[in-house]
């Protein structure tokens, strides 16, 4: 006999990564054997349609409209500013009417400073803004606009209209008494619906309110941007299908006791992923760095041992970023592997690379990378950099001053092209650089691609390329 379903007022637990529901508490999700997943929530009354249709039973239900996709007319969304450079790269170009965006980053990095800023340029433009605070009251966000300078410095800061509410359904009618077109919540994990029982932040609370503030802004065309909490790991807290549900995910990096801040889109579907925004915490709030690859490039009097630099590449921008390196001999039986910025694996198989195609063993040596200013590099193509920056370490010899590296190294020893190749070496070029180390599949084909003051030394194998690196 099938189970009975359970009864309105008990429990059940749902999994935060795929939604999926179980009776009971399991340290494994049945569904998709996620650990540690599941989450209690309390049993709704059935019966209630919360999204205002007609049930099929009623027979009353109309068949969606169809097209076929040859007759859909293709446009480019129009987009408009955030007053911020840097912000507007990360979003692809600006904000989208109708769009949802949902960022997340650690407290106190500079989330809703962020946002008041954006807000405020985009009232003074001519467009209606909101700004729904769950966390603060409206004189606290007074108070940090008056820190940030914006009442003097923005005329539509002035004018901004300010709530402090978390009741979902309230927020929906304070939005269309203002008749807002962009509206920021900060944040989804203090709403609550009325349409159910259980506490702000649970798993269906964020999912419920989530699904309704996107209806609404597909519906009138508004652009809603979100901020979410995240977790002691980094992600962002509550049921995996918030970054499912909304248009774009932006994260904070960095040190909040740093003073720069790195936004990163991790999903866009009007624009690139894996855009990379640079921003300074200064006393007037967060502002966009036209020239990120400084910070990354230490100034060293005359060439070190350990260091190289590295073209990578970051959504649509290059990047150079110093790489450094510490070899330094073992005192216990098991030699350290630690890599900060880069990943920790990949660090072990390039030093078996090292060792079996170049003859270069560090089997009795610590081995320590580092990626110059706290940016972290998950693409292949900083592997020839990484052993250049070790190989100058271990033997205390430095680099040429002006050299920069990329090139991805295989398991065989070769060395592969990367994406963008020209685009890496016209920025090193216009920043001054004079060699450059590349896979042969990079090498510019002809005049056109040559770039003036820069050498270029293309090569496929990963002997040649330590060759090179000295010549």
């Amino acid at each position: 006999m099938a189970k009975a379903p359970t009864k309105p007022g008990k429990s059940q637990y749902v999994c935060t990564e795929c939604g999926g529901v179980a009776p009971k508490w399991t340290g494994q999700c049945p569904h998709c054997h996620a650990w540690n997943s599941l989450s209690e929530v309390p049993v709704e009354a059935p019966g209630a349609n919360r999204f205002g249709g007609r049930g099929r039973a009623e027979g009353l239900v109309e068949p969606a409209a169809v097209q076929p996709l040859g007759a859909i007319d293709a446009v480019e969304m129009p987009r408009f500013s955030t007053g911020s450079e840097e912000f507007d790269r990360v979003l692809g170009g600006g904000l989208v009417p109708g769009g949802v965006v949902l960022i997340g980053g650690d407290p106190g990095i500079g989330k809703s400073t962020l946002l008041l800023q954006a807000l405020a340029f985009v009232n003074a433009n001519g467009r209606r803004a909101l700004y729904i605070s769950g966390e603060e009251s409206g004189a606290q966000i007074a108070l940090r606009a008056r820190r940030l300078g914006l009442l003097e410095s923005t005329a539509g800061a002035m004018e901004l209209p300010v709530a402090s509410e978390i009741q979902l359904e309230r927020i929906e009618a304070t939005i269309a008494a203002q008749r807002a077109e962009v509206v920021v919540v900060d944040s989804i994990q203090t709403l609550f619906s009325e349409a159910l029982s259980s506490a702000p932040g649970s798993v269906a609370q964020v999912r419920e309110c989530s699904a309704q503030l996107t209806r609404m802004a597909k519906r009138d065309g508004i652009t809603v941007v979100l901020v979410g909490h995240v977790t002691k790991d980094g992600s962002l807290a509550g049921p995996r299908v918030l970054e499912h549900i909304v248009d774009t995910v932006l994260y904070f990096e960095g040190d909040t006791h740093s003073s720069f801040r790195l936004v990163r889109a991790f999903k866009n579907r009007f624009g690139a992923v894996n855009e990379l925004g640079v921003f300074a915490m200064t006393d007037r709030g967060l502002r966009g760095v036209s020239n990120p690859s400084a910070l990354f490039l230490s100034t060293h009097d005359k060439p070190v041992p350990g260091s190289c630099v590295l073209v990578t590449q970051e959504g649509t921008r290059p990047l150079l970023v110093e790489i450094q390196a510490l070899v330094d001999s073992t005192h216990s039986p098991a030699p350290r592997r630690l890599s900060v910025g880069l990943e920790q694996n990949r660090l072990a198989m390039l030093l078996a690379v090292l060792h079996r195609h170049a003859g270069i063993a560090a089997f009795d040596q610590d081995v320590f990378v580092n990626a110059v200013g706290g940016v972290k590099i998950s693409e292949p193509a900083a592997d020839l950099a990484v052993l250049a920056a070790i190989h100058s370490s271990l033997r205390n010899k430095p680099l040429p001053r002006g050299l920069v590296v990329f090139g991805e190294v295989g398991l065989a020893g070769e060395i592969r092209p990367a994406p963008r190749g020209q685009e890496r070496l016209r920025e090193a070029a216009k920043l001054g650089f004079s060699i450059a180390v590349i896979p042969k599949g990079n090498a510019p084909k002809d005049a056109r691609g040559k770039f003036e003051g820069l050498e270029v030394r293309a090569v496929d194998r990963l002997d040649q390329a330590l060759d090179a690196l000295h010549d």
